[in-house]
């Protein structure tokens, strides 16, 4: 086993572990340790709520979320000799749940509170609980379904430098201007509650919590994209922005449908992750990279047979609209949850399984004027019985 470098106790929220890491992203986090190119190491991490989802039948913990909290990282960790203009190169040696924590959760959270991918049809929090066993998971709240899980970071990235960070808030503060009192908004700006810094105190902390963003959307570092094939086996290369490249993850899924839909929309997980770092000098120029790039392991289920929906960009009006992408993946989603209530699914539990099980998303078409196709395939061997049409 590759040594730990970032340990948790699952008893204790982010800000009081032994070691802090972090929720927010900022130049300024320190370190909590630096390796050598071509080093190993083990990095353990709490659920991406920082432990506020509970084993249960109950969603309120769901509902009444606070997503100030979210997601807790662990590190940064610093590789020696990295610089801004590399290419920070990750290789995902191996990842798991912990062996006293093998479970894991999905939600759909009210529309009040950030909401999900088709939170103006599903604007009610709900919960299901996944026990994990080797491969596969299972749900008392989904009778009828176990598949493989692709376990993944859904969050991985590097440090942004001072002016990359000042583009960020800019131009997400601009957005949230068009349209400033949007439920839910259509940005979550730098939030001073509940930052959790790593090892800052005092000035440096209060100046820092104000100028941190939001780990919540994906940006030019990599952090939250939520690729369901980033597992084991996989080689990310990372553009480094500033010394170090200061590398943090965490928020784990054991399986998730592409899109994670649902916002807390994988089956989210406590547990831990092995990589390998090694750095490319003046990668970003050589190779023309501005956002990362990455090579799939060997690692995924092993389905063959899928179900295909279709979703193309009319609105549910009958409005046309012209090669929106968006709109033909949520019809294509829309449509499946609808077939999937013909074989006893509630409408929530069928939103909840396209956001876990290991499905298949995709752009299918953006050339025949005026409509998007996008579609989306659930593997069959999922569900206890048939699901075809006959």
């Amino acid at each position: 086993m590759p040594e730990v470098l970032f340990g948790v106790d699952l008893t204790k929220p982010m800000e009081d572990q032994d070691i802090p890491g972090h929720n927010r992203w900022h130049p300024d986090i320190p370190a909590i340790a630096a390796v050598d190119p071509g080093s190993s190491f083990r990095l353990e991490c709490i659920d991406w709520t920082d432990g506020q989802i509970h084993n249960n039948d109950d969603a309120t913990d769901i509902k009444d979320v606070d997503l100030t909290r979210v997601h807790v990282l662990s590190g940064p960790v610093a590789i020696n000799g990295a610089e801004p203009g590399d290419l920070l190169v990750v290789d995902i040696l191996d990842i798991g749940a912990f062996p006293n924590s093998e479970w894991g959760f999905n939600g759909i959270f009210s529309k009040e509170n950030v909401g999900g991918f088709l939170t103006d049809y599903y604007p009610d929090a709900a919960k299901s609980i996944w026990d994990l066993q080797g491969i596969y998971a299972t749900s008392r709240h989904l009778p009828g379904v176990k598949f493989a899980g692709i376990t993944h970071p859904g969050l991985i990235g590097c440090a942004p430098s001072a002016e990359l960070l000042d583009k960020w808030n800019k131009r997400e503060a601009e957005l949230v201007a068009t349209e400033p009192n949007r439920v839910p908004p259509l940005a979550k700006l730098p939030e001073p509650e509940n930052a959790v810094l790593g090892s800052l105190s005092g000035a440096m902390k209060d100046r820092v919590a104000q100028e941190a963003a939001r780990t919540i959307p994906p940006r030019e570092h990599g952090g939250n994209t939520d690729i369901k094939n980033l597992s084991r086996g996989t080689r990310i290369y990372f553009p480094v922005y500033v010394k170090g490249a200061n590398l943090s993850m965490g928020d784990l899924h054991f399986s998730q449908g592409d899109g994670e839909i649902s916002f807390c929309g994988a089956i989210e997980m406590a547990g831990w992750i092995d990589l390998h770092v090694d750095v490319i000098k003046g990668g970003m120029a050589k190779y023309s990279i501005l956002n990362p790039i990455f090579k799939p392991g060997p690692v995924e289920p092993s389905y063959s047979e899928y179900l295909i929906f279709e979703g193309i960009s009319v609105d549910d009006a009958g409005k046309q609209h012209y090669l929106d992408v968006t709109l033909a993946y949520k019809k294509a989603c829309l449509n499946a949850i609808e077939y999937l209530k013909n074989f006893g699914f509630t409408g929530e539990q069928a939103y909840m399984l396209l956001s876990t099980a290991p499905i298949e998303g995709r752009i299918s078409g953006v050339v025949d004027i005026p409509n998007a196709c996008a579609t989306l395939a659930i593997p069959t061997a999922i569900f206890d019985k048939p699901i075809l049409p006959v």
